[in-house]
This record gives structure tokens, C-alpha cells and sequence, in this order.
């Protein structure tokens, strides 16, 4: 099976949509995905995530499943870092001091429970955390694929070739993809990105056993550059 993971193009917040340009690296990324075929397609229950996969679906002629859970608004309630006046503005990753704290022993010590750690007492990520691991491994068992969390590896309990498509968000990304590839969260959020309408492609090779899924490519924009789309990567400079 192949996994891929689309973030949604360059968002309009509010309301929740896209912009001019995010609605033509919709277009683009769906070509692109249609190009060699999708056998199902998964959405965030946002706006901007559909938006995003209806070209892919359009073409392809496949029906777009919601996933509600994969809406990004749930992942900002618990992923937020909690200023010292209790105060939630940013997400983790982001926060100077957070930042400090995944990158400690202490932090890498404790593993997958790195949560516990005091200086997140007052944030809400074991929460957050253990609620995208738990729907993440139901939604891979229902692909065909049980993850054996004990020893970081999947049983494919119904192995297959198909190409399943997800398109959601950043936030909620880093997390997911940090979840299926049992990538402690800490380092997963600080040390990789998700761009507008990247993709990233996981295989579960079903000719090995146990599954160790494989990142093929990591929130990959080739589909602008072929469309000669701008490729500015988020909110920095151009790559």
C-alpha cells in the first residue's frame, strides 16, 4: 500500500477556503495524483481540505470520504502551547521554549510517553497525542494494516496495492505522520515540514515482514515547479 498525505493549498483561514493560488496548486497536485491513479481518497472535514482534493476527485471520478477527526481545529485545542498568563496561541513546534524541552534528554528519555515531562503540565499534548495515535492506527487497521505499537512496526492483515490519498492540514499532519511512522512527536514537529499542497508518500511493502513503512518522499512540490507555480515554502523563502 502506498500512503499519501496532501496538505491543503495556500489557505484563506477565515472563512475557511483557499486563495487564487491555492485553488491552482489544487488543480496542479491533482494532476499530478491523477497522473498514476488513486484508489480512495480521505478529507479533512475543512473546508480548505476539500477544496483542496476535488480536482484529484474530479478526475479520478472518486467519491471524497471526510474524516472529522483529521480536522486540524482538534489538533490546536491540545497542541497549543500554553503561555505562562494560560494563554494558548501557537502551536508547540513553534514555541521558542516548548522547543527547548523536545530537544532535551529528559524528553528523549521518556520516550513515547515524553508528555510527562514537567514542563508540560499544564498543556494538553499527552491528550492530543494519544487520541491521533489511537484514530490513526483504527484508520491503518481499516486499510488493511495493524500496527503493533510494542515494537513499532504493522501486520498487514489484509496486504494490498492500493494508493490511498489523505488531504488535511499542517498542524495535524506533523502529528499524523510523526504517529504512522512511530516517530517520537517532538523531533518528528521540529525537524520536518509540511508545505501547501506537499506530498508525502509512505509504502507499507508487503514483501516484508513485520511492515516498516518507508517515507518515499517528504512533502514534495514537484507539481508546481511543473506548472511553474511560485514554490515559496510557507511563510519563508522560495526553494
Amino acid at each position: 500500500m502506498f500512503l499519501y498525505y496532501i496538505r491543503h493549498g495556500d489557505p484563506v483561514y477565515n472563512p475557511d477556503s483557499l486563495t487564487p493560488l491555492g485553488q491552482r496548486q489544487a488543480e496542479a497536485v491533482g494532476r499530478r495524483l491523477a497522473l498514476h491513479g488513486l484508489d480512495e481518497i480521505y478529507v479533512s472535514t475543512s473546508n480548505r481540505a476539500k477544496l483542496t482534493a476535488t480536482p484529484a476527485a474530479e478526475i479520478l471520478k472518486l467519491p471524497m470520504k471526510e474524516l472529522d477527526w483529521t480536522n486540524e481545529k482538534y489538533a490546536a485545542t491540545e497542541l497549543f502551547a500554553t503561555r505562562e498568563d494560560g494563554t494558548r496561541s501557537t502551536w508547540c513546534f513553534w514555541d521558542e521554549e516548548t522547543r527547548k524541552v523536545f530537544m532535551s534528554e529528559e524528553v528523549r528519555l521518556l520516550g513515547r510517553e515524553w508528555y510527562r515531562h514537567p514542563f508540560f503540565k499544564n498543556d494538553r499534548y499527552g491528550e492530543g497525542i494519544c487520541r491521533i495515535q489511537r484514530e490513526t492506527d483504527d484508520f491503518l487497521e481499516s486499510l488493511g494494516y495493524r500496527h503493533d505499537l510494542a515494537n513499532n512496526c504493522y501486520e498487514a492483515i489484509e496486504p494490498n496495492d492500493k494508493k490511498i490519498a489523505l488531504f488535511a492540514h499542517q498542524g495535524f499532519g506533523l502529528a499524523f505522520l510523526s504517529c504512522v511512522l512511530d516517530i517520537p512527536y517532538p523531533y518528528y514537529s521540529t525537524h520536518f515540514d509540511i508545505t501547501t499542497t506537499g506530498v508525502t508518500v509512505i509504502e507499507f511493502n508487503n514483501s516484508k515482514a513485520p511492515i516498516i513503512p518507508v517515507t518515499l518522499t517528504h512533502s514534495d512540490i514537484s507539481h508546481l515547479y511543473g506548472e511553474h507555480l511560485p514554490t515559496k515554502y510557507n511563510s519563508r523563502g522560495y526553494i
